[in-house]
């Protein structure tokens, strides 16, 4: 087990519990999964690009990555029927827990200047996006091995019913929110 799952029944659920008043402990939020992507308008020209951005997404979390493909044809911008754009990972289970960790104690605080995660990207529903601009910070990247500096976007999804309670569940884990 990982050190957060292990935080998440030990801890996590009896201060969500005291805070919120669940009387059903199936009310209580859990951190159901977490989505890494990368989309760029460079595997239009070059679908070489895709093959990049498959192999850091995989190192960086472990998991093979899915092809991300384009559902529509729009010819202002050059774009086919099911041509590769990007790719994406779904993490849940162990994996997802151990990638939030790592995300949270080790690759965050290597952002130069930072003053912690933005609080107000909730979506309403108690889930959370956050915005990388480099995929650079993460430790498993070698920074030769790379071919252009791509941005990264983690999507948290969660049980909770509003932001406040999803807001909690991740400072929970160690999330960095700014003040």
């Amino acid at each position: 087990m990982s050190r957060l799952s292990e935080k998440y029944n030990k801890e996590i659920i009896g201060e969500m519990k005291g805070k919120f008043n669940y009387t059903n402990p199936h009310l209580i939020p859990k951190l159901e999964k977490i989505v890494v992507n990368c989309v760029t308008k460079d595997c239009v020209t070059n679908s070489k690009t895709v093959d990049g951005i498959m192999a850091d997404l995989e190192a960086i979390t472990g998991q093979k990555p899915v092809v991300a493909k384009a559902r529509k044809s729009i010819a202002g911008f050059k774009l086919r029927e099911g041509q590769a754009l990007g790719a994406n990972v779904t993490l849940r289970g162990e994996r997802m827990y151990e990638f939030l960790d790592r995300l949270v104690s080790i690759t965050l605080p290597r952002v130069r200047d930072f003053r912690g995660v933005n609080k107000k990207a909730f979506d309403g529903r108690g889930n959370y996006t956050l915005g990388l601009k480099e995929q650079i910070i993460f430790p498993e990247i070698n920074y030769d091995k790379i071919d252009k500096v791509r941005g990264i976007g983690i999507s948290f999804v969660t049980t909770a019913n509003n932001d406040e309670e999803g807001r909690e569940l991740l400072k929970q884990f160690g999330m960095p929110f700014q003040q």
